[in-house]
């Protein structure tokens, strides 16, 4: 029996990237996924080469109304969502000096906003779960500051208080809130041939000496989305390759 089977599943983000490892990961384990992103065309091609359990939204994960019409449509379509994962993420990486208000407040809106706004609109549809877990999406840069990223290491930190808070407030529901915190990963960003000596530097920094792929977080996703972590809630969970241990 797969993991995810009968299970309705949410992720933002997954037209590409990690995200969409997500969406083919959970698909493969039964579940039926809903996913979301502003990249409306490769969401569309993404879906449609999944099959019917696949369901694209195009959908600005900062903006309260399209949170409402994405969760309207699972309303109206299921009885419940077992999963959500918020996935979707930027990174504008620049000093504080640098930095406009402009730019941190579109880093915070898409990567914690986008947090807060998919749990509390989500909350009633897990509840009808009796069995719901929330996977959020942070990064080692929640748990130890770097230079040059004042908004997305704002914006990761206050993703684990949210989740902190979400597990305690949610637990009465039986719905589970846990943090995954990915080091750097092989995204399409990264892996073009110009690209290839800032990864080797990359690797030769990490102490398993390579970058993370894409699966190797979704693993971790797919864990805390299935029964087998039951007793895990408001925890964080670093998939970083032995990164934080060098700091």
């Amino acid at each position: 029996m797969t993991k995810l089977s009968k299970k309705i599943a949410l992720i933002t983000g997954g037209a590409r990237g990690m995200g969409s490892q997500h969406v083919r990961r959970f698909i493969e384990e039964g579940a039926k996924v809903y996913f979301t992103d502003i990249l409306s065309e490769e969401g569309e091609k993404l879906a449609a080469g999944l099959g019917p359990n696949a369901i694209f939204i195009t959908h600005d994960v900062s903006s309260e109304d399209e949170w409402k019409k994405v969760i309207g449509i699972i309303e109206k379509n299921e009885e419940k969502l077992d999963v959500l994962v918020n996935n979707a993420g930027i990174v504008m990486a620049s000093p504080i000096s640098e930095t406009s208000l402009d730019v941190y407040k579109k880093v915070i809106g898409v990567n914690q906003i986008s947090v807060f706004l998919g749990m509390k609109y989500a909350l009633p549809l897990l509840k009808k779960s009796g069995n719901a877990s929330i996977i959020n999406i942070s990064s080692i840069a929640g748990l130890a500051g770097s230079k040059g990223n004042a908004a997305y290491s704002s914006s990761k930190y206050a993703v684990r208080g949210l989740t902190q808070t979400a597990a305690l407030e949610f637990a009465p529901f039986h719905i589970r809130v846990n943090s995954v915190h990915p080091g750097v990963v092989a995204t399409p960003m990264i892996e073009q041939e110009d690209s290839q000596e800032l990864v080797e530097a990359l690797s030769k920094a990490i102490p398993l000496g390579k970058i993370g792929q894409p699966d190797d977080l979704t693993s971790i996703v797919l864990l805390l989305a299935s029964d087998d972590s039951a007793f895990c809630t408001a925890s964080e969970f670093v998939v970083d390759g032995g990164s934080l241990a060098g700091f």
